[in-house]
């Protein structure tokens, strides 16, 4: 189950005497930023849902950056920050560590500057991700389990070859780049109430949140994180970055240990609440983007949409920002069939019934009168010593839901037999 945490207010200009002036995000600096970046964006116009709003009482816009260039949002923060870079630091070579759509937008952005690029990669990054960074023309090295193993490295790299590194989200100049996110939700929706935002290191949430304050402090700001891997939350509960033993999500793209330090005081102080979402909600809101606005979006993206359900949106204009769609087939599937499963679209039923011809066919006559459909059998004669007594039939079934289903198990229930329902492996 979802949980929830609300951020102590401190706003990030009372202390800017004590910051660095690149580390401050300024109104003048997103709206150059807004210039700088609308050079190689996108549009992403809002996408209002009909199905979202009757779901919350509310009005629910999408901000789909996976329809963004590189298919990501990422590409704006890392070519606002490469185009701040000075002509020495960008010939040298740029370099980053990246889940994957990070690693496209420096890989776009050095293609346009005419630079190098090496992206370093955790080994479990979905091949889709690698593949499209590659053809950026960016040199892809392969290194770690997890975003921060991979940040170590790369690191390295730029230390031994003198390399200019891009950090994908601890840097207040990509985030003010992400940021301008949040222009074009102001602009086009003047009146939002609710803008809610993936987190994985924090780069995108703090660039969105203290924008939106700057343009409206009454637009409440909702970061939302992977169950396992809510680096963020556990910081701001802590009071300072912590840096969390291990991470366990399908969000990929913010499965981070360690939230970024330079932009942890703007997440803090300008998020009004943070929830984490487990991985089963991720699943099945999956599904209901496919189905209901037929737009494939990464399971990081769909933590926003996810986090509908955990807050009152009724009589609000609320936005989800869809992060990214950078999803490799396999996975889809992958979480297409555990959507359905979870939905009670598909699920498995045993029964016990006399090994004696005649009886399977009684058995799907009763499926088939109840219009399910059968797409998988496994016949076990050796459940019981007595085969005469019984043998166990697991049969896998399509189903509409879970009305449907029950009503299916009460036809087999009627008949004699004692359906008990297990777990389905496709």
């Amino acid at each position: 189950m979802a949980s929830k945490t609300t951020g102590k207010k401190t706003a990030p200009g009372r202390s800017a005497g004590t910051r660095k002036a690149e580390d401050l995000m300024t109104l003048e600096r997103f709206e150059q930023a807004c210039e700088r970046v609308s050079e190689v964006t996108l549009e992403t116009k809002l996408v209002y849902s009909d199905y979202l709003s009757a779901q919350t009482k509310g009005k629910v816009y999408l901000k789909p950056e996976n329809m963004q260039r590189t298919g990501a949002y990422k590409v704006r923060g890392a070519y606002y920050k490469i185009s701040t870079l000075s002509e020495e630091e960008r010939k040298r070579g740029l370099i980053t560590a990246s889940a994957g759509n990070h690693a496209q937008g420096v890989a776009y952005a050095a293609k346009a500057y005419k630079v190098p690029a090496t992206i370093v990669m955790p080994t479990t990054t979905p091949l889709i991700k690698v593949n499209r960074t590659k053809a950026l023309g960016a040199k892809v090295v392969l290194k770690g389990d997890v975003y921060d193993e991979a940040c170590e490295y790369a690191l390295q790299l730029a230390a031994e070859k003198g390399l200019t590194f891009v950090h994908p989200f601890d840097d207040p100049v990509v985030a003010t780049g992400q940021g301008t996110i949040a222009m074009e939700i102001v602009r086009e929706l003047p009146t939002v109430d609710i803008i809610l935002v993936p987190i994985g290191g924090g780069g995108l949430a703090a660039g969105v949140s203290t924008l939106a304050k700057l343009l409206n402090p009454k637009i409440r700001v909702i970061g939302v994180e992977p169950e396992g891997a809510a680096c963020m939350r556990a910081s701001v509960k802590a009071g300072h970055v912590v840096t969390l033993p291990s991470v366990n999500t399908i969000a990929d793209g913010t499965a981070v240990k360690t939230p970024g330090a330079r932009i942890f005081p703007y997440v803090k102080a300008n998020i009004d609440e943070f929830i984490s979402i487990p991985d089963e909600d991720i699943v099945v809101t999956f599904l209901d983007m496919v189905e209901n606005h037929k737009m494939v979006v990464e399971n990081s993206g769909l933590l926003s949409v996810a986090a509908l359900k955990y807050l009152d949106c009724k009589g609000k204009k609320a936005v989800c920002i869809l992060s990214g769609g950078n999803m490799d087939v396999i996975t889809m599937s992958s979480v297409v069939q555990q959507g359905l499963i979870r939905r009670d679209r598909i699920f498995t039923v045993s029964v016990l019934l006399p090994d004696r011809p005649g009886e399977l066919q009684h058995v799907a006559e009763i499926i088939a009168k109840e219009r399910g459909n059968v797409i998988k059998l496994e016949h076990n004669q050796f459940v019981s010593i007595n085969r005469n007594a019984a043998v166990e039939l697991r049969i896998t079934l399509e189903a509409f839901g879970t009305q449907h289903k029950e009503e299916i198990l009460k036809a087999l229930e009627a008949k004699g037999y004692s359906p008990k329902i297990v777990r389905t492996n496709i």
